[in-house]
């Protein structure tokens, strides 16, 4: 009778082998971030790869940048949308007035032609 584990041969809290037993890890370097709130941020990226121009601070979620003297300025934060105001970018005054114009045809015939 099957026990249902999926993973036969391991047990709770056995790890995988040392990667420096299997292989060896790519080259990195380090790659260092200024916010404008002089907050630090030091991450490692692959040897061949360009780095992004901004990065998000993991402190106060602002965007860093590469050059010390001159981080990128503050995000202005986005406004709260109402539901009204997401479907007004997507219809238009004519396309409201159609639906409008077709609900209450429909809610005029279930009442009874009023």
């Amino acid at each position: 009778m099957p026990s249902g584990s999926a993973i036969r041969g391991t047990r709770v809290g056995s790890g995988p082998i040392r990667p420096s037993e299997r292989c060896e890890p790519a080259p990195r370097r380090p790659v260092t971030y200024w916010c404008a709130n002089d907050h630090t941020v030091e991450i490692s990226l692959a040897a061949e790869v360009a780095p992004p121009a901004t990065w998000d601070c993991p402190r106060c979620g602002q965007p860093a940048g590469l050059d010390a003297a001159n981080p990128p300025g503050r995000q202005r934060p986005e406004p709260y949308k109402t539901h009204l105001a997401y479907v007004k970018e997507r219809r238009s005054d004519a396309d409201g007035a159609a639906i409008l114009a077709e609900a209450l045809a429909n809610l005029r015939q279930r009442r009874g032609g009023l």
